[in-house]
Formats: C-alpha cells, structure tokens, sequence
C-alpha cells in the first residue's frame, strides 16, 4: 500500500542456553549436537552473522555439508538470518556476502578427496553441518587445515551433528566420550561438546507446538529418545540395530571343555581385528542371574590393531602381529583359527596366511560371504540372528572388556546404495573379523513343532520358521 512502512527485519539473536553457549565459546573446536530440533543450524548461521558484524571483511567463512541436496534448506534459512545483517546471496558464486567485506562461502563435499581442492585456502570460521555424515575424520581434518587469518580474527572450528550416520563413531570417540561441556585440551588447541535438546529451542516449540508429538510417531520409543535426548548410546539407522546390552556380559572364567577358536580380519594402513571366541557347551549361569544357552558364542578377548585414532592401523608385519599373538595364546588350546580370505592371495613369494602358519600354526580362509542367496542365511544374516537369539536370549555374546567391539560395531550403518549390506566407509574390520567367527559355527533353522505336524508344502517349499539352533 501507498505510504506504507515496512518493519526492518529482526536480526538474529541467540537463544538462551546451549545455543548462546555455543556462539559465544572462544575455544577452538566447538561441536553442538544431539536431539533433533535443538537449533543447530541457526547456531551455525547466526554465529558467523556474528562473526561477520565484530570483524568485518576479515570475517572469511566456509560452511559444508555431505551433499548440495542437503545444503539447499540451511541455504533458504541464511537467506532469512542474513537478510537482516544486510547480507546478499550471489548464486554463481555460492555465497553470502556482507557490505563491510566479510563472506561466508556455501560448498557440498561428495567425495573426502574433495577436501583437497582447499588446500591454500584460508578461512576464520569452517563450519560442517551434520558431522556425523563423513565416515572419516580425515576430510574434517583437511578442512582444518585452512583456518588462519592474516587479518587478526580469531579462528575456530564449528559442527553440529546427530547420533547415527556413518561417522557416529569417530565424532563420539573425539567429541562425546570426553562429556558435555567438558574443555579437552589437546597439543594447544581446545575442543568441546555442546548438547542440543529440542527443549533448548523454545521458538520452534512455540511455533510448531505438535513437533515433538510428530516425532514420537515417528519411531521406536528408543530411536524418539535418540531424536528428542540426544542419546548418543542409540543409534538411528544402525546396521545391528537389535545389539542391545543383552548382548554384553562380564568377565569369566571359561571352562577348560569350551571349544575355543580365533577369526581375524587383516589390515595394516586400516586396522585388523583379532578375535577369541569360545562356544558354550551346556546352559551357564552367570552371577548377575542370566543363563548363557548352549551353542552360544562368547567372545572373550579382542586385539585391535589401530594407532587410537578412528581407522588407522598399527602398520605392523605379518610377522610382528603373529609373533604378539603367541604370546597372547600361551597357554591356551584353540580348535582352529580362520581369517580374511584375502590373506592366502599368492602375489608372488609367500602368502601372509603362510606367514601366520608357520609362526602361530594353521589358519584357514574364512567365508567371506557378506548377503545370502534368497532364503539362506548366511554372512551378515547369521550375525544378527546371533545377537537377536531365541526367545528373547542372544546366541552371540562379548565380554565387556571388548572395547573396540562394543565401540564400533552397534554404529555401524546401512549401506546407502545397498541396503542389505553394511557400508564399507565405516569402521567395519570387528564386524568382519564376527561375521567369519559366526559363519564358522553356523545356525541352521530347525524344524517347527505343531501340534497337526503340517506336511511339507511340496516344490521345495517348508513351513516358514523363526527359530535357529547352533550347529
């Protein structure tokens, strides 16, 4: 209308809490996840609008996430944040610029490699949204690399992220585990972990009120808890999404008459996974009231060869490990041993599977079968029939000195292009290593009892059973 005044758009502030927390941090490293709903997004946006009013054109920004697709939203949101700071989107370019100089670039990294294009860059603020998305540290790492500001703002590293995703575990061994809000210095640069809930964004409450009652519609009550908690201990979109804490159990002392047998998966830039494994012979009481059924495995002793960063390994000879793994069986009497398959691939002088035999004794080649053929059930189908059970009891067990076990395979995720399979990205050497050790000992389906004993189906067809015994 004629005459009509037009407000000027509010700019944005941060809301209390968490989200103020985490624009106002000086430390260099500051990672804001959890629930969904917890205004993340506009903590990454808002903090560089902030960012660019204090420092003007030595504010140079760079935010990332996995794919274009996934940008394209947090793109629509900065219009609406940045507007009001008199920011303007150029599109050709990819990016928000300010009239005092400063700008913040908006990029996609398809592949890690991508990460490389930026070397030389320099940037006073990265941020990554949905960290959890990049199944290596590695690219994270690179994109690190460019913050310097020859200008004098200060510089730091911004992410926000869920739990799930195939990078759940690395971001959970470097941001989560250290506990939230708790400062972790590390070679002079600081690092910490901001929770996120969705009751820390009371303006999303406020103006969408049936948000939480979606959700809680939306999944299991343990994957709800995940979205609105943040619990880092569940895991959305998990592989092994029925491993539970069930399927954990102290520390005992096997019984001599236990057959016992080792499954390795070999590495030396990636790690390699070790495994002991022993199968229980007859139902074993455990002090806290459960009873191990017969025919279950237990693993009770694990080597993981990694340096202690997320997927990296020891580097050590085929020689070196199978020295180690004397030591470490002295003593003990194994059935058998079987490892990757791809340790007995002659390439000319001996194999490091001869290697292994002639220093620890005889190993053989373990199925290496990942997806059965349809109605069998083999690879990662007799591992998660394992862990599931009978009747509510696991068929598969690990002691909870098992570290690396328990910290790798329940994250583990779907393979996006091939969802029967898991996605190799991942930190997947121990879920290997227990796909070999289970498809040693296969279960086999047994015979339903019915009252009216119904007849075979006839052209090859049996009555549909859910129960399996061990063999």
């Amino acid at each position: 209308m004629a005459g009509e005044i037009r407000a000027a758009p509010v700019r944005w502030r941060p809301q209390p809490g968490p989200q103020h927390a985490f624009v106002e941090s000086d430390v260099f490293e500051v990672v804001y996840g959890g629930a969904r709903g917890g205004g993340k997004t506009d903590a990454a946006l808002g903090d560089f609008a902030l960012h660019a009013e204090d420092f003007g054109a030595a504010a140079k920004g760079l935010l990332v996430r996995r794919t274009r697709t996934a940008l394209e939203p947090t793109i629509e949101r900065a219009r609406r944040i940045f507007r009001a700071f008199g920011a303007t989107w150029g599109e050709q370019k990819s990016r928000f610029t300010w009239a005092s100089g400063a700008v913040l670039y908006f990029r996609h990294l398809d592949r890690d490699a991508d990460a490389d294009l930026y070397q030389g860059h320099d940037y006073s603020r990265v941020y990554v949204e949905e960290l959890t998305q990049f199944a290596d540290e590695r690219p994270v790492a690179k994109l690190k690399a460019t913050l310097r500001s020859a200008a004098g703002a200060p510089v730091g590293f911004r992410a926000t992220c869920n739990p799930g995703g195939p990078g759940h575990g690395w971001v959970k061994a470097r941001y989560i585990d250290a506990g939230a809000w708790n400062i972790v210095e590390d070679a002079g640069l600081a690092r910490v972990f901001i929770p996120a809930r969705v009751a820390d964004n009371p303006r999303l409450l406020a103006n969408d009120p049936l948000y939480i009652a979606r959700l809680k519609q939306s999944g299991s009550a343990e994957l709800v808890r995940a979205w609105l908690e943040g619990d880092w201990n569940i895991v959305e979109g998990a592989f092994f999404d029925k491993w539970s804490n069930a399927n954990i159990v102290p520390a005992f002392t096997i019984p001599t008459l236990w057959t016992r047998f080792v499954a390795m998966d070999w590495g030396t830039a990636h790690p390699f996974s070790v495994g002991w494994w022993t199968v229980v012979s007859d139902p074993y009481p455990l002090a806290d009231g459960r009873v191990l059924p017969r025919g279950a495995l237990v693993r009770y002793r694990e080597w993981y060869g990694s340096n202690g960063k997320p997927n990296e390994g020891l580097r050590l000879t085929a020689a070196e490990v199978a020295a180690r793994l004397v030591e470490m069986e002295r003593g003990e009497t194994l059935a058998y041993r079987v490892a990757d398959p791809s340790i007995f691939a002659n390439h000319g002088g001996p194999t490091i599977g001869e290697t292994f035999g002639k220093i620890t004794g005889r190993w053989g080649p373990a199925d290496n079968t990942r997806i059965g053929r349809v109605g069998a059930l083999s690879g990662w189908d007799q591992l998660r029939a394992r862990i599931v059970g009978h009747d509510g009891v696991p068929m598969l067990y690990v002691f909870d000195a098992c570290r690396d076990f328990i910290r790798t395979v329940p994250v583990l995720q779907h393979d996006p292009a091939r969802m029967e399979d898991l996605d190799t990205d991942g930190e997947d050497h121990v879920a290997d290593e227990a796909r070999y050790a289970c498809l040693s000992r296969p279960m086999t389906a047994k015979n339903p009892v019915a009252p009216n004993n119904p007849p075979d189906l006839g052209y090859g067809r049996k009555p549909a059973v859910n129960n399996w015994k061990a063999m």
